[in-house]
Formats: C-alpha cells, sequence, structure tokens
C-alpha cells in the first residue's frame, strides 16, 4: 500500500492507549515515556510478512534500545484467525523471545484510530510523540540482506541522531488487518 493511504499524517500526536501484554502488564503512552522514540508496529502471529519480519524487527529494537521503545500491537479478529488470539500471542512472544511489548488490541479500537492497514505496519514517534515516520521495515519482505532502502533503519537513525528523517513515509507491505 502507498502513503497516499495512510490515515495518520506526519506530526499527527500518538494515540493513547491502554491494552494488555502477553507478559501480563497493561501499557500505555506513558508506559514509555523514558525514551526518545516510540516505535509503534501493527503485527500478528499468523501473517508470513509479519513473520518474516519479525527478526529484523527484533534486531532494530535492540539496537535502538537507548533511544527508541518498541511495542507490537496485534488487532486482528481473533475469532475468524485463531492463530491470532491473545493465548497464541502468549506462545509466540515466549517462544520467540519479543524483545519488547506484545500488545492486543481486541476491539480493534487503536488499529482503527492509527490507521493501521498491514502487519506489519509501523509508526514511529518522536520525544513529544508526534509521528515522525510512518510505513514499512525496507524493500524486501522475503530478505532482508537483500533490501536496498531500509526505511525504517534510516528513520531510527536520522532521529536518534537529531537528524531530519529524509523518507518520513515508506510504503506498507503486508497482511491485511483482519477487521471483526
Amino acid at each position: 500500500m502507498k502513503s497516499e493511504d495512510f490515515k495518520m499524517q506526519i506530526g499527527a500526536d500518538a494515540i493513547d492507549f491502554n491494552l494488555p501484554g502477553v507478559d501480563g502488564d497493561n501499557y500505555s503512552l506513558d508506559s514509555f515515556k523514558g525514551k526518545k522514540l516510540l516505535v509503534v508496529v501493527f503485527t500478528c502471529n499468523h501473517c508470513p510478512y509479519a513473520q518474516a519480519y519479525e527478526k529484523r524487527l527484533f534486531s532494530l529494537a535492540k539496537e535502538f534500545s537507548g533511544k527508541a521503545a518498541f511495542a507490537a500491537i496485534n488487532s486482528n479478529d481473533s475469532e475468524n484467525y485463531p492463530d491470532d488470539s491473545f493465548e497464541k500471542m502468549k506462545e509466540r512472544a515466549a517462544e520467540k523471545g519479543f524483545p519488547y511489548p506484545y500488545l492486543h488490541d481486541e476491539s480493534q479500537k487503536i488499529a482503527r484510530a492509527y490507521g493501521a492497514l498491514v502487519t506489519p505496519h509501523i509508526f514511529v514517534f518522536g520525544k513529544s510523540r508526534k509521528l515522525i515516520y510512518q510505513g514499512g521495515v525496507d524493500n524486501n519482505w522475503e530478505n532482508g540482506d537483500a533490501a536496498t532502502k531500509q526505511y525504517l533503519y534510516d528513520a531510527l537513525s536520522a532521529a536518534s541522531e537529531g537528524r531530519e528523517i529524509a523518507r518520513k513515509m515508506a510504503p506498507v507491505i503486508g497482511c491485511s488487518i483482519k477487521w471483526k
């Protein structure tokens, strides 16, 4: 999907949430206030695109851990997609060793408010929690080593160093959010 399809525009305020995490805690924007950047990733368990990008997102979360907090949100309809149930989310997070909170948006209100289109769909907010980047991880979902454009890495590098982000919006590719 192209950036023209994005609902949330650069400069928009982050929309607060109060969502349960697979670790038993609830998370809101305040949960991440100690970090300069907040990366919100709409993702899920079953989507092959989300699965393909998981390791790359884990790596970026570790690389930028001093400056950026990551939060993954699964908003998919788990009734029709049981692999995306909260119990299955707990299992996947434990199995894969998620380095950030994995949150459940059962009502789908947060995905709708953000305008999430696919899994994964990424939103990066600066210290004032204004949107500074929206889009995908890179331009090769099947093979990160073959990607020629590192959209998320470039945005996080620039923002963490106080530089202007050259590409504030990039295309997203993935499975559509599974709406109820």
